[in-house]
């Protein structure tokens, strides 16, 4: 059995928690090595499966990502997570979907590709607040917090990108900035682990590029059975999810379900490597 480990150009060898993979999949008689996907060099075919991890330049190459992600669904190569969800996944307006399914999300506000941006018109009157940004995007590429008074501003900043990209306007929760952002990690739809994020003071960028603190968190069983309800919304088979929302009021309020390349915290949480490796060998045949 031999499968690729998708990565990207900035990470040829993959993160260092994810390189930790491969000797524990040998131990499963599965050859793994990590695999640029925009690598023109590689022969697809070669491998039984592949699986993304690390493909962290995506939103920046969008139509060579999607090209791409035709190739290898038209080609028949098996994927973990599969194409289709991958292909819903990349594309933000899924929180539309969700929505209509009955799940709680952060307050949003889906702006189709326009040449006449007014985002005067399409912000609600009650917000103070609100958060800009690609549907397709990533790690806050082209992401703004604006206070309602500079949204003029905002709208000349992102009449261009309108032009080209759908967008989501979504309400700003100060209680990112308090409470922090949870993410809730699925196996195989199994629960795993979870990890709450707080950006530095003054920010709200919960990344550890711009200085967010990551801690392993016990959430309750009922915050844990609505991730859930999150990750049994798919009904195809999910290698991973991270579902990462805001816990208000004994809500979960979801920013985004991560099925693509999201860091997936083994460092944080012991034996969550084990689990992860478990339920690929679950997965393939």
């Amino acid at each position: 059995m031999k499968i690729a480990i998708l990565t990207c150009e900035k990470l040829p060898d993959l993160n260092p928690e994810d390189q930790k993979l491969i000797p524990v999949l040998a131990k499963h008689n599965i050859e793994a090595k990590p695999v640029i996907w925009s690598d023109k060099t590689i022969n697809w075919s070669d491998f039984d499966y592949l699986i993304f991890r690390n493909t962290w330049d995506y939103f920046e190459k969008e139509t060579e990502f999607n090209i791409w992600l035709d190739h290898i669904e038209k080609s028949g190569i098996k994927t973990l997570n599969p194409i289709e969800i991958i292909k819903q996944n990349i594309h933000k307006f899924y929180l539309r979907e969700m929505e209509k399914q009955g799940i709680t999300i952060l307050p949003t506000v889906f702006i189709d590709k326009t040449d006449n941006l007014n985002l005067a018109k399409r912000i609600p009157s009650h917000w103070k607040k609100a958060v800009i940004k690609p549907a397709f995007s990533a790690g806050s590429y082209l992401t703004e917090v604006f206070e309602r008074s500079d949204i003029e501003k905002i709208n000349e900043q992102y009449t261009a990108i309108a032009s080209q990209k759908e967008l989501l306007l979504q309400e700003f929760m100060p209680q990112i900035q308090t409470l922090g952002e949870t993410s809730f990690i699925f196996f195989n739809k199994k629960f795993s682990h979870a990890v709450n994020k707080k950006p530095v003071d003054g920010d709200f960028r919960v990344q550890s590029l711009f200085g967010g603190k990551y801690n392993l968190v016990q959430p309750s069983l009922e915050m844990v059975e609505k991730a859930q309800k999150v990750v049994d919304t798919f009904k195809d088979n999910l290698l991973y999810a991270r579902v990462d929302g805001i816990l208000i009021d004994n809500e979960l309020y979801l920013m985004e379900i991560e099925c693509i390349e999201p860091d997936l915290y083994f460092n944080l949480s012991e034996g969550s490597l084990d689990r992860f490796v478990t339920a690929i060998v679950e997965l393939i045949p």
